[in-house]
């Protein structure tokens, strides 16, 4: 796992409190001894991660989550084990002096094209610097772009001729393969050619800020290609990556809000005023993993496209995202149809920082966007208008601000709030109705007894001993291995921590999905020994059958009467064994 002793990361993980930490990232209620939070980790739209002060664990009854404050934070913040070790230690002040090198082991089986787009980066940016980047750098100025801010993103330049990153890579004794497949070089009939020529190149970073591909933009003549993107490549997934995330994220995290903003010069304008929570979708439609990170980069989320209908398109696009995911976005609509970039540039930054503090509610932005197009002294455009205005209120679960619309709309359309509701109330029992049930998959006792005999052995030392004494073979293998890392455990350390345990089994895929899973059963908290006794009973049954079903069968396969009376003898020992 690291350098660093068991002892040391152990000490470290004791001396953060996980609810101080989880609270810091998510809302947590206390309910009784633990605290609740809509988990990060799935569309959840109710509460259904709790975290255990006693345990110092979290667990997610619905999709599974669990672990201890390690897990939580390298899921969440998507860092390896070694930058969540250095966070913690900083945040208890432990001196921990790591060598950390993030996810390296992710980028290995990449390597070649990681590198290639790193060298392309310099590439770029070396040309922007020369004679060469002159008219370039003449049109950022011009957009209020100095050097500071080409430098701190990677701003760069690709030159008119459409070899030069070819011959330079290949220099490099990169093969042709390789750079094809990179996506930076194109082969055609005039031989190997660069993808990018005569374009202003943009970064595009991973969540770990590894460069992974490039927006090229147009600066000498407008075109219909103003901006042409990296194709998708084995490490670049458009759907996956949010612009200047990894710049973005310690800022949003400490401000408590994180701006979304649709283009690179949106980003980029909002930095040269000082705000540097903010990132971009890239002009395309939210997926729902770009969503699940934007949920987790802060407590708030606002979004801020474009002032047109496009930007309005987009925002109730991305609105709904978010929402499918248990967060209620808050909204900035600029005027005269600018976007954020030119808002800011006419403006300045005190107008714009006026809009960002006084966001409107989805639902009145929703309203709004309804209306749009629509005359509302119609009958069938009212009548569509509300019924469209309801739909969206089945989104929300936020009962003041339900309850702040329905006025809204009743003042609108002079209907009675109470026939509102109403509609309400009958659209949601018609998609009830529509809703089908997750199959319900019935657990033999066996594997009843093994889940809820390893639960307790996480509660108890005292199970995991009459676990060691009784039991020497758990019929079903994902929890054999499981119970056997729990024993273990307990052997060589005499004592058992379960949030420590999950740290030392981290590693163990398999076998920490299992522990997951047992954890999200979510059984009573107390046990009696009768109720452990009948789990060890019942996993011993299950072997003494198969042990005697297997001696049946070897009975079938000898004619030896002597043999035959020797085995019926076996099986008689099992069975009175399992009776008494």
């Amino acid at each position: 796992m690291s350098m660093v002793s068991q002892e040391l990361i152990n000490e470290i993980r004791s001396s953060v409190d996980i609810v101080d930490i989880v609270s810091s990232y998510i809302p947590l209620i206390q309910k009784g001894k633990n605290y609740f939070g809509v988990c990060p980790f799935h569309d959840d739209n109710n509460p259904s991660m709790s975290v255990s002060k006693e345990k110092q664990i979290f667990t997610c009854f619905s999709c599974g989550a669990s672990g201890n404050v390690f897990k939580f934070i390298m899921d969440y913040e998507n860092i390896s084990f070694m930058e969540t070790l250095k966070k913690c230690a900083d945040t208890s002040g432990i001196p921990l002096s790591v060598n950390i090198k993030s996810n390296q082991d992710t980028f290995l089986k990449n390597k070649e094209l990681y590198d290639i787009y790193d060298i392309a980066s310099k590439f770029y940016q070396n040309n922007i610097n020369t004679a060469n980047g002159r008219l370039a750098k003449e049109y950022l100025y011009n957009r209020k772009i100095d050097d500071s801010v080409i430098k701190e993103f990677g701003i760069g330049l690709a030159l008119k001729n459409r070899d030069l990153l070819t011959k330079l890579l290949l220099n490099k004794k990169y093969t042709q393969k390789d750079l094809i497949k990179s996506g930076l070089v194109v082969e055609n009939n005039y031989g190997l050619n660069d993808i990018y020529y005569d374009r202003i190149m943009f970064p595009i970073e991973d969540l770990t800020g590894k460069i992974v591909g490039f927006s090229g933009r147009v600066y000498n003549g407008e075109t219909n290609y103003k901006y042409i993107n990296t194709k998708e490549t084995d490490i670049f997934k458009k759907g996956e990556f949010l612009y200047n995330y990894s710049k973005a994220k310690a800022s949003a995290r400490q401000k408590g809000y994180v701006i979304v903003m649709e283009g690179f010069m949106d980003v980029i304008r909002a930095y040269t005023i000082g705000i540097d929570n903010v990132i971009a979708t890239m002009g395309t439609a939210v997926t729902k993993n770009q969503a699940m990170t934007i949920k987790k980069m802060a407590k708030e989320i606002i979004l801020c496209f474009d002032g047109d209908e496009a930007g309005a398109k987009a925002t109730s696009a991305c609105a709904d995202e978010l929402v499918k995911i248990g967060v209620t976005p808050k909204i900035v609509r600029l005027e005269d149809g600018m976007d954020p970039d030119d808002y800011i540039k006419k403006f300045g930054k005190d107008k714009f920082l006026s809009k960002i503090d006084n966001p409107i509610s989805i639902m009145d932005f929703k309203l709004s966007y309804l209306k749009n197009g629509k005359d509302i002294s119609d009958s069938e455009d009212l009548a569509s208008y509300v019924n469209s205005a309801i739909k969206e209120l089945e989104k929300i679960d936020d009962e003041v601000l339900r309850e702040i619309s329905f006025k809204k709309i009743s003042l609108e359309s002079n209907l009675d709030i109470d026939f509102l509701k109403e509609r309400l109330t009958s659209n949601k029992k018609e998609e009830e109705t529509k809703t089908q049930t997750k199959p319900f998959i019935k657990k033999d006792k066996y594997e009843k007894a093994q889940e809820n005999l390893i639960y307790y052995m996480l509660q108890s030392k005292e199970v995991i001993k009459l676990y060691n004494k009784k039991i020497t073979y758990m019929p079903n293998d994902k929890y054999r291995f499981l119970a056997r890392e729990i024993s273990l455990y307990y052997k060589e350390n005499q004592k058992f921590n379960l949030a420590d345990f999950m740290t030392a089994i981290s590693n163990q895929t398999e076998i920490y999905n299992t522990l997951s899973y047992i954890l999200s059963l979510n059984l009573n908290e107390f046990y009696s020994d009768v109720e452990i006794d009948d789990y060890i009973n019942v996993i011993r049954e299950y072997n003494v059958n198969y042990q005697v079903n297997r001696l049946k069968d070897k009975m079938k396969k000898t004619s030896d009467p002597l043999e035959q009376a020797k085995i019926a003898e076996e099986i008689k020992k099992l069975k009175i064994d399992i009776n008494g």
